[in-house]
């Protein structure tokens, strides 16, 4: 990693101190700032949003590159890239295409409500939000005859669901250890639900349990749906790229 830094115009010493001048480039746009000695990819992910988070997009995946003076062009920026010297950096959207989701409809769907426990409430952002949304959420499932499956991450630990949250009716409240929703029971149960097509996913951690639970369900054709105001992480930094 510090040959392929090294050549692509920037260090990854983490030694010294202070701040190191970087140009930051986005669109036709470039603004100079600067970032501590030793900064690596997040520092410079925050420094772009502060830049221009007025003006980027969040429906779109970007990369981060860096300027190669030895190559004249921009690079992708190395696995454990670290700044240590005056540097030039760009953000590029790719150029991928995004899954249409279809339309909800209450005999093909299934609500998944996804850690919403006691113990998180403390430490997770917004943590009253969510489960007031959380709240409506299960009571609509209720009213259109939706069902409803619900995991707790080691309740034992953390506790069981929060008192506001009304799991009457629910098809299966599980325990898990693991951080996806995808168990063994929780796949039996889909197996007894026919023509399910699309999953309401909400709850707690959006970068663990929800994110993690989201892959593994469209890895298995699935529709997925998150809900984004009934689910959070302890950091909002986390939140935004798990969602993006």
């Amino acid at each position: 990693a510090e040959a392929a830094a090294g050549s692509g115009g920037g260090g990854c010493s983490a030694a010294g101190g202070g701040s190191v001048p970087v140009l930051f480039c986005f669109s036709v746009f470039a603004r100079p700032s600067s970032v501590p000695h030793g900064a690596g990819y997040e520092l410079l992910i925050q420094k772009f949003l502060s830049l221009y988070g007025d003006q980027i997009d969040m429906h779109r995946k970007f990369v981060v590159q860096l300027f190669a003076e030895e190559w004249s062009q921009y690079i992708d920026l190395p696995k454990g890239f670290l700044v240590s010297e005056r540097c030039k950096v760009r953000l590029v959207p790719l150029q991928i295409q995004m899954t249409t989701l279809g339309n909800l409809t209450p005999s093909s769907t299934v609500f998944f409500c996804c850690d919403m426990q006691e113990r998180f409430r403390p430490a997770i952002k917004y943590f009253g939000d969510i489960i007031s949304v959380g709240q409506r959420l299960l009571q609509g499932a209720r009213l259109l005859g939706i069902p409803v499956i619900v995991t707790e991450q080691y309740p034992k630990g953390l506790g069981s669901t929060v008192q506001e949250i009304d799991l009457t009716g629910a098809k299966l409240v599980l325990p898990k250890t693991k951080f996806s929703m995808v168990l063994p029971e929780v796949e039996a149960a889909l197996a007894e639900i026919p023509g399910v097509r699309s999953v309401v996913l909400f709850g707690v951690e959006t970068h663990v349990c929800i994110q993690q639970t989201a892959l593994e369900l469209i890895g298995r054709g699935l529709e997925v749906h998150i809900v984004a105001d009934a689910t959070s992480s302890r950091s909002m930094m986390d939140r935004m790229f798990a969602l993006e």
